[in-house]
């Protein structure tokens, strides 16, 4: 019963601030972009939101167990590493948080340099405008890799079962945030990259400059990208030149739903 719970409680939060924070981003998109939008919204978010729908049931009906309910059962048989050290709840909660933080940092670096991996998450950089939408469009494949990966992670961590459901929901929230098309004054973009990835700091991980897609890995903090390297602080061409997206996949036409699915299996692999 608790564990029904427990999950139930996950899907209400996540879908109520999935909704807000998305309504948030969408509206201030349209009242104060950073770029101007080269692609027809109509096409892109009826296309991008399909994908997200899709994506919601394979997890829901494939994998119904997911992240919490792993940590449900980390909980239960006492397994992973943090049911076995006695720390303050507190002190749990944000060493799993950071820790999977790190783990979706690695894993983010592994699917930018295994061509296979890359296959499937090109489609997310495929976009040929980046919005609050672009966070919500990964193939599905992807997701459920993802999924998996994230499911160990938290079984051998033994991460709290509060912490999991904060983590979703920040990495839910993060995404929407740092893909939105935004405008932050600099002064204030400079500060909050302390602390949390921007907008303007993830959009350089979009362009179709190749050195500049391996940049900026991070999506909830960027310290990971500043003491692996991995930071680059703007594109070459500024935010309003920059050209983002693939140079392979350009077309109107391959914005659609079933070019999206079919994208992995497309060539070229680079």
């Amino acid at each position: 019963m608790l564990s029904e719970l427990s999950m139930n409680a996950e899907v209400l939060v996540r879908l109520s601030s999935f909704a807000g924070l998305f309504a948030v981003f969408a509206v201030w998109e349209l009242l104060a972009p950073r770029r101007t939008r080269h692609h027809s919204r109509g096409v892109r978010w009826l296309n991008n939101l399909a994908l997200t729908v899709l994506n919601g049931l394979i997890v829901r009906l494939g994998i119904p167990l997911a992240a919490v309910g792993t940590a449900i059962a980390a909980q239960d048989q006492n397994l992973g590493l943090l049911n076995q050290v006695a720390l303050p709840a507190g002190m749990a909660m944000i060493v799993a948080i950071v820790a999977l933080d790190l783990i979706l940092y690695l894993q983010h670096l592994l699917f930018h340099h295994v061509d296979f991996l890359w296959r499937l998450h090109r489609m997310h950089h495929a976009d040929l405008d980046v919005d609050v939408t672009t966070g919500l469009r990964f193939h599905p494949i992807e997701i459920v890799l993802s999924m998996a990966i994230k499911m160990a992670a938290v079984l051998v961590l033994g991460a709290p079962v509060v912490a999991v459901i904060a983590f979703e929901v920040l990495l839910n929230a993060s995404s929407l945030f740092n893909h939105a098309n935004i405008r932050i004054p600099d002064k204030v973009d400079r500060v909050l990259r302390y602390f949390i990835v921007t907008p303007d700091m993830h959009r350089v991980h979009h362009s179709v400059v190749r050195r500049e897609t391996d940049s900026n890995f991070g999506f909830n903090v960027p310290w990971w990208d500043y003491l692996f390297k991995s930071y680059r602080a703007s594109p070459q061409a500024g935010h309003i030149g920059m050209k983002v997206g693939i140079e392979h996949f350009r077309t109107p036409r391959d914005l659609w739903l079933d070019h999206l699915l079919l994208q992995p299996f497309r060539k070229p692999a680079g």
